[in-house]
Formats: structure tokens, sequence, C-alpha cells
């Protein structure tokens, strides 16, 4: 029987494992009393990144990878140092993190919680990486949150969206810079109020997992509150592939409103069955039909064509964005890759340098001493202008885009345009807001 553990730049390898089936600590170190897991002792270190390569959210997750990619050469002083040039600490100088050059390895989830679970766990133990970034599924980063909590290592959430992973599943060793549920719901209700009135009658299709369920949560919450009624809300599992038969009952449910609180692939496939069913062409209650997005990406536009076109969402940052540190990592991203980044690839990037630049302002990779230096840390130049990672729950507060469906695109990449972007006091929360209550972040857990 062998194991798969996934290498530096994704070269597989294989392995024995126990008789348990859990490949035992090959790396871990426990010389001295301040010891912690994995601490480095040679003239590297290592990350682990872990994304989905394959299944419904493989497009976000292979663009996650390539900005993983570019952080570790930018880190290491290979490239044009992107967003090193613009971040407001200059703590990072492009020689590695602390004297040690980066290294990396790569997982795929698959998007499922347990594969990833034990993707990030080979990490850990046989790989003995430091810090895993990455997912594009809240419940795989809820997952492996909770793993890196317990093998004492930090984890750097790349895309999740669900109010849980900052909420009621927060913990000590997990940070998160994505917005989330709530933050959705605050920077679209006045916009959705201004263009489609206070008298709506909306139908929810949600995507049956923690993401799914706190975003409806949140939407319904902000549009009830603005006058609109919930017709009704229908789970629908991730992967389906096939909606129609969730999109049919709709025409026959006296909702004129459509909101597809779906990621990924599952989003793309539900959109354009939604279109092709006619909805957008539809008269409802003496109003147009409409369909909403709460959160969107690139990918997600650009999959769904022309049937995005004039569909309100969400995004936690877009490439068009005309700051420094925008333009230096689109820069960076387009030169190596040809193309510009997706919002995915934009919170990694950022998390693995904000990860780095925390190690070398303590001085140390031990985890606690990371924890202390991102607990209540302030920055700029990344791309959402003035940024707090929030101590009492480890959530990244900063402006919110409302974006839309571009009408009339002029080339492939203008997908979306800025309808408007958020001031970060519009959707800030206090950290016991009902909808993050029960949550604690315990204690910082070094590990070994």
């Amino acid at each position: 029987m062998t194991r798969t553990n996934y290498s530096r730049r994704g070269v597989l390898k294989t392995g024995g494992l126990t008789a348990t089936g859990l490949a035992m600590p090959t790396i871990f170190t426990a010389s001295s009393a301040s010891a912690f897991t994995n601490e480095p002792t040679g003239s590297s270190v290592k990350f682990g990144f872990n994304v989905p390569q394959t299944g419904p959210y493989a497009e976000e997750g292979l663009d996650e990878l390539r900005a993983q990619e570019l952080a570790v050469e930018h880190l290491n002083g290979i490239g044009d140092g992107g967003m090193l040039n613009t971040f407001s600490s200059k703590a990072l100088d492009g020689t590695g993190i602390l004297g040690k050059q980066v290294e990396f390895v790569t997982g795929d989830t698959q998007t499922k919680s347990d594969v990833a679970r034990a993707s990030a766990q080979s990490m850990i133990q046989k790989d003995g990486c430091i810090m895993i970034n990455g997912g594009s599924s809240s419940g795989v980063a809820i997952a492996v949150q909770g793993l890196c909590q317990e093998a004492g290592v930090i984890f750097m959430a790349g895309l999740t969206h669900s109010n849980d992973t900052t909420g009621k599943d927060r913990k000590r060793n997990g940070f998160r810079h994505f917005f989330n549920g709530y933050m959705s719901g605050a920077a679209l209700g006045p916009v959705l109020q201004g263009a489609y009135g206070t008298e709506r009658r909306a139908y929810h299709l949600t995507a049956d997992y923690t993401w799914g369920w706190t975003q409806q949560e949140s939407i319904q919450a902000v549009t009830e509150a603005m006058g609109w009624e919930t017709v009704q809300n229908v789970l629908t599992p991730v992967g389906a592939g096939d909606f129609s038969s969730y999109i049919a009952p709709v025409l026959n449910s006296g909702a004129d409103v459509l909101i597809l609180n779906h990621y990924g692939g599952d989003m793309v496939n539900s959109l354009t069955q939604a279109v092709q069913f006619g909805l957008k062409d539809k008269e409802v209650n003496g109003k147009n039909f409409e369909i909403i997005v709460p959160l969107y990406s690139e990918l997600m536009a650009a999959g769904a064509g022309s049937n995005i076109q004039g569909v309100y969402g969400s995004m936690n940052w877009n490439w068009q964005l005309p700051d420094a540190g925008t333009a230096a990592f689109v820069r960076s991203f387009g030169e190596k890759y040809g193309f510009p980044p997706s919002g995915a690839a934009h919170t990694c990037y950022v998390q693995t340098l904000l990860y780095a630049d925390a190690v070398t302002r303590a001085g140390s990779f031990n985890p606690c001493a990371v924890v202390e230096a991102l607990e209540g840390f302030e920055f700029d130049g990344m791309g959402n202008g003035p940024v707090l990672y929030r101590a009492e729950d480890h959530q990244c507060f900063k402006d919110v885009l409302v974006m839309k469906g571009t009408e009339n695109p002029t080339n492939q990449y203008d997908t979306l345009e800025i309808v408007e972007v958020t001031p970060r006091a519009q959707v800030e929360y206090a950290e016991d807001h009902p909808m993050f209550a029960g949550g604690d972040l315990g204690e910082c857990n070094p590990g070994a």
C-alpha cells in the first residue's frame, strides 16, 4: 500500500505507510523547551500550498497555485519583487526569510475536506511544512485550519468566504485575508436597492455546506431588511453539474430575483442554465426578472461568458483597481503567466507575503511569535487600501468591491466592471455579532 505526497513543484513521490495508515513525523524537532513543530534547521524553510487542482473549484485552485509560486519567487529574490515594492512593511528584502530560502510542496484538495486534511497532514508530517496556505472552499479551509491548530503550524487561509471561518470555527493558529458572506451582503445591499428597489421576491439556490449556508443567511438578512421577501431557499450539492431540476421550479414560484449562492464551476453551470431557461428575458410581478451572484471571480465570469452581463456580485479584489500594489502584482503575474490574476490568486499571494513578513518582524518561525506579529497588524500597499488583521478573530477588514458583468466587453478579460468600492467602515462588524458568535480562538499551539 502506498501513500501519495506532492513534493516541490508538484512532482509525485510515493512512500510506505505505517501500520496505522499514518506517516510518522520525520522532520519534527524537539531539541529544547522552546522547540516548535518543523522548526527549520537548515538553509531553507518549506511551505505547503494545498489547493483544488481537480473538481468544481479547480480553476480557482490552479490560479492560487500560480500566485503562490510567484510569491515564493519574490521572497527568494527572483523577478521584479511584485508587491514587496509597495507593501507598507519593509521587513522583507527578497533574500528569503530570516536567511533561509523558501521552498514549497503542493497538494490537491479536490474540494473535499477529508482529502484536504490528509494532504495537509502529509505536508506537515512528512514534508516538514511550517505553514499551510490555500483552499477554495470554506469546508476545506475550516478542516485544514483545525488540523493546523492541532499540529502547531500556521494556516494562512486562501479563498474561504464562510462567516464561520473566523466565526464559530476560528482558531488561534489560523488567519484569513479574504472577506466573508456578511461583508458581501453589507456591500451589495445598497447597490441592489438602488438598482432593483425595495419590493422584490427572491429565490435562493444555495451550495449545501458552510459557505453556502452563511452567505445565504447574510444576503437574506440584508435584502429582507430593505423590504425584499424571501420566497424559498433550496440547498444544492457541490459539483451537481446539472442544475436544471433546481431552476425549473423558480419559473412558477412568483419570485422575480434568483440569487445563486454558488461558486466556481457550479456557478458557471447554474447561471448558464438559468439563462437557457429564459429567466433573464422574463417579466414577473411587473418587473424584469434579475439574477444575482453574490460572490464573483474573474474565472467564473470568463466561464459564464455573455450570461454574466448585467449581473451584480461582490469581490475581495480585482485586477482593474488603480492602486500601486495592484499594478505591481498584475504586472508580475501577467509577465509570468500571460493573463491577469484572479481574486483567488491575489489573496493567496498576499497571505504568503503576510506570513513571511510576520516571521521577519517577529525574528522567529515559532507560530506563537507569528500569531503575535499578525494580531492587530495594520498594513497597506497590497491592493485593498488600509487593512487591519483584527486580533479578536483573525479576520482582515478592508474595502470590498461590488461588481457587475460588463455589458459591452472590449476584450476577453473585460468581463466584470467595478461598480463601487465599498469603504471598510461599511462592512465592519462587532466581534460578537450573532452571525459570528460561538467561536473561541483558544491558545496558540506551537506543537512539538
